[in-house]
């Protein structure tokens, strides 16, 4: 006997660790079970109380954290890590090597880029009107460029774009473009400095 749930239609790979209370699959509203693949790679490791949707594709070696939400139809790559307590929303798309803190919120139709970094509690926000007649209709999450890093609780207003190995610093609020290779920080989010002028990062960060 298990002590997670396994819905029709999920196809694990091979050495997938799943822990107590999880629940893999489960059918989104308006869909019966089973009518909707989920596929999830070889080599994951799904802790305790996550709960995954169906429909959603997964790469290889994905980890959640405890009580992790994945919403139905996310395409994820391999290498990608969902904290504790994060939530992301349907329709996203997430590259390889992504790494999504603890508490974080992703909300549908956000694009997360390969090897991008999202912190603890970040907020992506995707309704410009929220409530308005076509705030259905006109969502659209941000889009965070190859390598860019947001810092821990940071918000993100609507169709914003962070640029390739941005850094958005820590309680920021971002309500325009970043470009590629910028430090932002403050709300509205400015931009301070170059991520090459940082002397940690050291060579590796060429925008």
């Amino acid at each position: 006997m298990t002590d997670f749930i396994l819905h029709e239609g999920v196809v694990l790979g091979e050495n997938c660790e799943i822990g107590p209370f999880a629940v893999i699959g489960a059918p989104p509203r308006g869909k019966k079970p089973g009518e909707v693949k989920t596929v999830v790679g070889s080599g994951a490791v799904i802790r305790s109380h996550t709960v995954i949707y169906a429909g959603n594709v997964i790469g290889k070696r994905f980890q959640s954290g405890h009580g992790a939400l994945l919403r139905e139809d996310n395409v994820l790559g391999d290498d990608v890590s969902v904290g504790s307590g994060a939530v992301v929303e349907h329709h996203v798309t997430i590259g390889n090597g992504v790494r999504i803190h603890s508490q974080a919120f992703v909300p549908e139709y956000t694009v997360l880029e390969e090897g991008c970094w999202i912190g603890p509690n970040v907020v992506i926000t995707n309704a410009k009107y929220p409530l308005s007649l076509d705030a259905k209709g006109a969502l659209k999450g941000a889009t965070v460029r190859r390598h860019a890093k947001i810092g821990a609780n940071a918000t993100l207003l609507p169709a914003v774009e962070i640029g390739e190995n941005a850094l958005v610093g820590a309680g920021s609020v971002v309500t325009h473009d970043v470009p590629a290779g910028a430090v932002v920080a403050g709300n509205p989010a400015k931009v301070i400095k170059k991520v090459r002028d940082i002397p940690s990062y050291g060579e590796k960060e060429k925008s």
